[in-house]
């Protein structure tokens, strides 16, 4: 029986010890997409306990202490900061197969030097130790203990990314921050608040945004204001990848939408068609990466969404992605030979095989693997998830080009989650060559892990 999570945690062979240890464990980290405020480290915040750290935005928390019956007062009511970090340590002995199980002692093994197990009894202990410990820790200190290298943050096309541009400056700070575009609220014709945000555009632009022309215009003005503070990836949440449908045209829908008339599900599809591969041409343009998630569902729980708002702890996975769709945006912009670098994230994992297909149908010549299946997202974020999306990667397209791991979070704890995703890639690698289906060539394996850990992403986003 081995030990728990000991040095060689997840390295069942020897080949997987050394690929870790010798060429994994010490490369720097690239987290190129997260949602850290970019305030927060040029302001090196520092938290007054470990719940604010940990547990104000983690929905992977909220949802597991929801699940352990919970009150929701507890999750995120009113309940002292001491009684929710109470409630997670009463659950966390029950979440065993989970990864937050690992990622917990992780995180308080690398940041607090804390080797024993969080549960009820010990919960005063290491409230104790961890509130002690962050007297010393700060935004700023937790990244560079992390060996962070660069963090993508994600953006609004209306923030004025003044965080941003003053960490550029900032000569005493090693890391670097980029902003990540997000412009969902533009996509967005359908919803409430639309009108409102083309008028924020145009303030900012200068331009009278009557048109989906003048749109354009306004968001290629914001897009250059990104550039300037060393944006080099977009982001966009599209849930299901958006279709054209013949006989709507997307400055019709707009007009429509800009009149406050309701806008049907095809016109939605129609106007985010046009805007989504007008932006993917314009990244194209410039260089930048084009990451899609989809796949998921939003805020099925409507007492809870009420209650707390978006981000909650309540989506879910969706159906399996329209692989059809996928494939006619992916065309839209390569039929003129404008498809930029694309990264593909479902959060459904039975979309994993034709993800690795698609990518493969599209490849350029601009650089290795321009077109990739985007690591395990989310609800996939597992050990299990993991190894099934590095094993299709590998059985359908080339895995040694594959950009590596993110966090998504809104924690400065969980770069540990690079370590986990680390282990996972040596210990699959490790046991191929254990099992003779590859060579023990370590020279080669070893240029592999530390291309997949950082330098594939290094070289991707242009850093």
């Amino acid at each position: 029986m081995q030990k728990f999570m000991t040095e060689d945690f997840l390295l069942n062979t020897e080949a997987a010890r050394r690929l870790y240890h010798e060429h994994a464990e010490h490369m720097p980290i690239i987290d190129y997409h997260c949602h850290i405020p970019a305030a927060d480290i040029l302001n090196d915040v520092q938290y007054e306990n470990i719940t604010r750290l940990w547990l104000a935005a983690d929905h992977y928390k909220w949802r597991l202490i929801r699940a352990n019956g919970e009150d929701e007062r507890v999750v995120t009511g009113d309940a002292s900061d001491y009684e929710r970090f109470c409630a997670f340590a009463r659950m966390l002995p029950r979440a065993i197969g989970n990864p937050l199980f690992h990622w917990t002692h992780l995180e308080l093994k690398r940041f607090f030097g804390y080797e024993g197990l969080l549960n009820e009894k010990t919960a005063p202990e290491v409230w104790q130790l961890c509130n002690e410990k962050l007297k010393t820790l700060s935004a700023r200190k937790m990244i560079a203990m992390a060996n962070v290298e660069c963090i993508g943050t994600t953006d609004d096309p209306a923030d004025d990314l003044a965080a941003h541009l003053a960490l550029k400056e900032d000569t005493g700070f090693n890391t670097r921050v980029i902003p990540t575009w997000r412009p969902d609220k533009a996509m967005n014709v359908h919803k409430d608040g639309f009108i409102e945000y083309m008028a924020k555009l145009s303030s900012l632009t200068g331009l009278e945004i009557n048109s989906l022309d003048a749109l354009k215009e306004a968001l290629k003005i914001r897009m250059a204001h990104f550039v300037s503070a060393g944006c080099r990836i977009s982001d966009h949440d599209v849930n299901i990848i958006p279709a054209a449908h013949e006989g709507i045209e997307a400055e019709e829908v707009f007009a429509k939408a800009m009149s406050g008339e309701a806008i049907t599900e095809q016109e939605k599809e129609a106007y985010q068609f046009e805007l989504l591969s007008f932006m993917g041409r314009e990244y194209a343009r410039l260089g930048w990466v084009m990451q899609l998630h989809f796949g998921a569902i939003r805020n099925p729980n409507s007492r809870i969404f009420a209650a707390v708002g978006a981000d909650s702890g309540i989506d879910c996975i969706g159906n399996s992605s329209d692989a059809l769709r996928i494939t006619m945006l992916l065309n839209e912009m390569e039929r003129t030979d404008q498809l930029p670098k694309t990264v593909l994230y479902s959060l459904n994992p039975n979309d994993n095989n034709a993800l690795v297909c698609i990518a493969g149908s599209f490849q350029g010549k601009e650089c290795p693997g321009k077109i990739q299946h985007g690591s395990a997202w989310w609800f996939n974020d597992t050990k299990e998830g993991m190894t099934a999306q590095l094993k299709t990667l590998a059985e359908g397209g080339l895995l040694g080009n594959f950009i590596g791991m993110l966090t998504d979070s809104r924690s400065f704890l969980s770069y540990t989650r690079h370590e986990y995703f680390r282990r996972v890639l040596c210990r699959i690698i490790g046991q191929w060559v254990e099992d003779g289906e590859y060579p023990d060539d370590m020279d080669t394996l070893g240029s592999i892990v530390e291309d997949i850990c950082c330098n594939n992403a290094r070289r991707y986003f242009g850093l």
